[in-house]
């Protein structure tokens, strides 16, 4: 069996997450190839088993890419076991990692017509060193706003690498459906 791990990344958290899921699953004697959904070709959806596609949060949205992605490939993404990991910042509070009470997560499967069978709501990382000027300055607006860390000389990984592993897991238990091809 084999997995695609797809990834849509602004700072490398979520591409870190991919590689993450990648060697979990190689532990548990599936493959899996990494791409960035930025520079992939046109999948060989044939190759794969099942799809998981990582996204991040930026300034509440998704990256336009990514969701052009999932609008132009939502057939075949419903048509095989495929699962979603949305990566935010607002996910460092506990209560806010999951599906129902992301409010990022539930506004996109509101409107996406992918319907993947697998959602994970993972807290991303807090690089403000590696930022512009710009976004380190936003970014400790929206922090000091929601209660986080606002000294800009810190990075600050909020990654549940064990939960990194459980969603593994469950990706791991997708099977193929039989009626569908």
């Amino acid at each position: 069996m084999k997995t695609l791990i797809l990834f849509s990344s602004r700072d490398g958290q979520t591409r870190e997450i991919a590689s993450y899921l990648a060697s979990e699953l190689k532990e548990l004697g599936i493959w899996a190839d990494v791409a960035n959904l930025h520079r992939t070709e046109e999948p060989d959806w044939d190759s794969y088993d099942r799809v998981v596609i990582g996204a991040s949060i930026r300034y509440g949205h998704y990256h336009s890419a990514f969701l052009e992605f999932v609008k132009k490939h939502a057939s075949r993404l419903n048509s095989m076991p495929s699962a979603f990991y949305s990566v935010n910042l607002v996910a460092r509070k506990p209560e806010k990692r999951t599906p129902q009470t992301n409010s990022y997560v539930r506004k996109f499967l509101l409107r996406s017509p992918w319907r993947p069978d697998r959602i994970a709501v993972i807290a991303g990382a807090l690089l403000y060193p590696r930022y512009r000027w710009y976004d380190r300055m936003m970014i400790k607006l929206i922090m000091k706003m929601s209660g986080g860390e606002t000294d800009t000389n810190k990075e600050v990984i909020y990654t549940d690498w064990d939960q990194v592993a459980r969603f593994a897991r469950e990706v791991a238990q997708l099977a193929p459906n039989p009626l569908v091809k």
